[in-house]
């Protein structure tokens, strides 16, 4: 009975650490969260999922993912304000390593976030549709009609256009189904049942995470933020060359994490405490919490890989 109760304890220290790092973050980085976002809770609700995921094998992701990589997961949905309870987020494993994806409903929150914005929305257009874009006297693309009929909705789609709506006015971002066609055969997941059986959602996720790359690499947001919307998108794709900049703050800072840890176990294994002092009582619950990161690659059961949304 005891070591069952310790076995459903122990991996919840991961979920502590990364939640301790964010709150260091927000006390030194100027890192802000949404104002109704319970980063503990998101944290408890992605451990809950990510026991039910599993590789392209049907083995745990828990088992055969890397400790690195479940961190930076964590930590990315945690800057971006997200939460698997929402749908807003997923995880899937890639060899050994997890990642942490948007839904179409997580992009829509994580840019919301972000200095300026007011409104966030895609649409899909279907064949038959009356749909026209134009250009401003800025030369900026705008859509200038958008029509879209409800016996139309069966038929296919021949594109896509993302909004967004700032202070200073309206980016739009228009795709044709070849642009996202093109798009979805450079991810990662190839022939990905999602995109079929959910074109319509699938869609509308691809052009707004063009809309967000675009707006971001252009706007003054914290680099916390900005990095791990990037690095989250740029993770899909095979061959997409990454911005490194804003990505090297967020790997910076899930560095600082691990290292951090580590020398605080050595610390607590030697019995002593940060002020110098004798810590009995703390290197016992160092050794509780390191093994509890052993055995936390032996939990966990999810969604196949090639079910999830790309």
């Amino acid at each position: 009975m005891n070591n069952q109760v310790a076995q459903q304890q122990k991996p919840t220290k991961l979920t502590d650490l990364v939640l301790d790092r964010v709150k260091q973050m927000q006390d030194t980085q100027d890192l802000s969260l949404p104002k109704n976002y319970n980063a503990s809770n998101a944290l408890n609700a992605a451990f809950l999922e990510l026991q039910k995921v599993q590789d392209r094998n049907h083995r745990p992701a828990l088992e055969v993912c890397s400790h690195d990589s479940i961190v930076k997961s964590l930590l990315d949905m945690t800057l971006q304000g997200l939460s698997p309870a929402k749908d807003q987020c997923y995880f899937i494993v890639y060899g050994k390593e997890l990642q942490m994806q948007r839904s179409y409903f997580g992009t829509v929150a994580a840019v919301k976030r972000l200095d300026g914005v007011k409104k966030v929305r895609a649409e899909v257009v279907h064949e038959d549709d009356a749909f026209a874009i134009g250009a401003n006297e800025d030369m900026e693309l705008i859509v200038k009609q958008f029509i879209p009929k409800f016996e139309n909705q069966d038929k296919p789609i021949i594109g896509a256009f993302a909004m967004i709506k700032t202070d200073e006015g309206t980016d739009f971002t228009v795709m044709t189904k070849k642009e996202i066609n093109q798009s979805w055969a450079q991810t990662r997941q190839k022939n990905n049942k999602v995109q079929q059986n959910f074109s319509q959602e699938m869609a509308k996720r691809t052009v707004l995470n063009r809309a967000a790359k675009m707006f971001i690499n252009t706007s003054d947001d914290s680099d916390l933020l900005t990095g791990a919307i990037n690095d989250t998108t740029s993770n899909e794709y095979d061959d997409e060359r990454r911005d490194v900049t804003p990505v090297e703050d967020e790997k910076q800072s899930t560095d600082e994490l691990l290292e951090g840890f580590q020398k605080s176990q050595e610390a607590k294994a030697k019995g002593v405490s940060n002020n110098g002092n004798s810590n009995e009582n703390k290197e016992e619950a160092s050794e509780e919490v390191a093994d509890g990161q052993t055995e936390l690659f032996n939990e966990g059961t999810i969604k196949p890989a090639d079910e999830a949304d790309s």
